[in-house]
């Protein structure tokens, strides 16, 4: 019979270690790697984003030329926006960090938010286009199994994802490898094609411009092409990628950053760019059960004049089959991208704590799974529109682009000092106006269109996050309370404590952090058991998650600090004469080193018996549950399987 630990190894692979050094290096992504893995986001927007933009034109499609230059230097500007965000928070986090450090905790939780909904529109949107570009090639009536076919590769995706990050990008690179050749191909031969038009095209742009002018007045034209650049706002999506994740990239990290925001920029800047151009040149016009791109790539690779219909529809198939590929590929930004976002706002208790804890893999597994389920959900609601995502996506986006750049500004302004800081300020400026901009019409003209639901989905996950760090902010009120009540116990004198003694009574604590629940466990065995144990040892069991593993620490300060801890418990039996001793390990999972640990000192002390704190809460639910784990009862489970005695000492705070 197939052990479920077999089985989860041949799907996620093998565990890895946390401790060794070359893990980190093994993992971490290098500039190319990361383009791809996060790259991909950005330039997967050309499927969709121009065509959005071009739709929104109407009749007036020489005004693309306008949208063609826009698009190229929103791109670059934005981008270089973000190189500032990668030096000043090279630990990650992006544009939730940013908000929080520069605009404060409640501008963060909106950037949070706001960041949340994009991940999880990155990798519905990305389906659900990939998809669209797929079934381009089929009959009108198999596209009744679309959102039955997203729903597989949302799940497929997921599983890819719990492997480890590097893995996923590994086995999507030749698809993305393949979209960069065939696209780069086409664009440059369909500008060449058409070459000469140049010379037609922007007299036949300044024309169009007066008679709209003339029929609609400055304003009206203004409003028109306004609207059809925020229509087109999906464009610029996945750019902040690259500043969210600085902490997976490989060292230095602020220069492997910035090459890959280089990549990015200068990717997606040729590919939407030279896709918009095309559309006018090549006179696209869109056709029911086909993407705009299917029938522009079509018309070019027809040009060809291949004798063979089959050559000619087989490199149709390939160009949209890759085309389809990196928009799956983009959707696994999200994966990286989300958990990443979870695990920042988990460290200032926005969210739940189990946010940043690591698999065995050493990826974020709960921001995984809850990027994955919320896909699917918004995937079948919408039933894969992606008309209707690409609203949704584009508030969120812009919005958290809004708030990150108007940070940066007032970083600028606070640090006049530094050299070159007007520049950067312009540029933030620049950046932060256009973003706004883009936001502001898509909530005016799209608001009844999908726009009412980004915002309200937002504001919920907001009010949320507030209700959470509430209760967390409450409880560690309450367990400050009691270290302090217990950090007035004086130590004794005595520096000459007993020996340990491997065969005498011993008591077994399974600490963390807290010394006052440390203490509290101590002092009451001692009151219900006087002078029945000989043996006192302490136990602790690290997790190693998203924060110490390459973010906000590393885990040599994790070392020290527990360490620390540690030896304040044994300092202070020694100091009543009492034989005290402490174990530590670190792991992805506490409650298998917590086992591990248990069993190791059963067998040096097999008279032991464990204690346990655990928090009691005067109203105990699910959602209190969930906040917080139940790991005292989880091991009082496995010890008692394992003919391990343990006791749980509940700890009640105060209402």
């Amino acid at each position: 019979m197939i052990s479920t630990s077999r089985i989860r190894r041949a799907l996620f692979g093998a565990p890895l270690d946390p401790l060794n050094a070359q893990t980190r290096h093994n993992i971490a992504l290098v500039a190319f790697i990361a383009w791809v893995g996060l790259g991909a986001d950005g330039i997967s927007s050309s499927c969709y984003g121009p065509e959005e933009a071009f739709r929104a034109l109407g009749d007036h499609t020489h005004l693309s030329l306008y949208l063609a230059i826009a698009t190229v230097v929103t791109v670059f500007i934005i981008a270089l926006a973000y190189n500032q965000v990668i030096e000043l928070f090279p630990t990650g986090g992006g544009g939730y960090r940013v908000a929080t450090k520069l605009l404060g905790p409640h501008a963060g939780l909106v950037a949070g938010a706001a960041l949340i909904v994009d991940y999880v529109l990155t990798i519905a949107i990305s389906v659900a286009s990939g998809i669209d570009a797929l079934f381009s090639l089929l009959p009108i009536g198999f596209h009744s199994w679309k959102v039955a076919t997203g729903f597989f590769l949302v799940v497929v995706l997921t599983l890819l994802n719990l492997r480890g990050m590097k893995e996923g990008i590994k086995v999507l690179l030749p698809i993305f490898l393949g979209f960069v050749a065939t696209h780069a191909f086409l664009i440059v031969y369909g500008l060449i094609a058409h070459v000469g038009e140049f010379a037609v095209i922007v007299p036949k742009t300044l024309e169009d411009t007066r008679e709209l002018t003339t029929n609609l007045g400055w304003t009206g034209a203004a409003a028109l092409l306004l609207l059809a650049y925020s229509q087109g706002g999906g464009t610029y999506t996945g750019l902040e990628a690259v500043s969210n994740n600085v902490n997976v990239l490989a060292e230095p990290r602020v220069r492997t950053g910035k090459l890959t925001m280089m990549y990015m920029a200068m990717s997606l800047a040729f590919t939407a760019g030279g896709i918009i151009i095309l559309y006018l040149l090549w006179n696209s016009v869109p056709v029911d059960g086909k993407t705009l791109n299917a029938v522009l790539f079509g018309d070019i690779i027809k040009s060809f004049g291949w004798e063979s219909d089959w050559t000619t529809e087989g490199a149709v198939i390939v160009t949209l089959a890759f085309e389809a590929g990196l928009l799956f590929v983009a959707a696994n930004t999200g994966f990286l991208g989300g958990p990443a976002v979870l695990s920042n706002m988990a460290g200032d208790s926005w969210v739940p704590h189990k946010f940043r804890y690591l698999s065995t893999r050493l990826v974020t597994e709960n921001g995984i799974l809850v990027m994955g389920i919320a896909a699917l959900g918004i995937l079948v609601w919408t039933q894969g529109s992606v008309a209707l995502l690409v609203v949704l996506y584009s508030v969120s986006v812009f919005l958290t682009f809004a708030v990150s750049l108007f940070g940066l500004c007032v970083y600028w302004l606070r640090h006049r000092n530094q050299k070159r800081w007007f520049g950067r300020f312009v540029l933030s400026g620049i950046g932060f106006l256009v973003c706004a901009v883009i936001l502001a019409m898509l909530m005016v003209e799209k608001f009844t269109a999908g726009g009412w639901l980004a915002a309200l989905i937002i504001a919920a996950i907001v009010g949320a996050c507030l209700f959470i760090r509430h209760h967390y902010e409450w409880t560690k009120a309450q367990i400050r309370i009691v270290d302090e009540t217990f950090s007035g116990i004086p130590f004794g004198s005595n520096v000459n404590p007993a020996a340990l003694d491997s065969e005498a009574p011993t008591a077994v604590f399974l600490v963390g952090s807290s010394r006052g629940g440390g203490l509290h466990a101590l002092l009451w065995v001692q009151r219900m058991f006087p002078g029945h144990f000989r043996n006192f040892v302490f136990v602790n069991a690290r997790t190693v998650d998203a924060h110490a593993y390459g973010g906000n620490e590393d885990v040599e300060a994790l070392k020290v600090q527990a360490n620390s801890a540690l030896s304040y418990f044994v300092n202070f039996c020694n100091s009543k004469g009492w034989a005290a001793k402490s174990y530590l390990a670190f792991g992805t999972d506490p409650l298998d080193e917590f086992t591990k640990l248990a069993e190791r000192v059963l067998a040096e002390y097999p008279n032991s018996i464990f204690f346990a704190s655990k928090l009691i809460f005067e109203y105990d639910n699910w959602f209190v549950r969930l906040l917080h784990n139940q790991a005292a009862l989880a091991l009082q489970r496995r010890f008692h399987l394992r003919n391990m005695q343990m006791v749980i000492m509940p700890m009640k705070l105060a209402v």
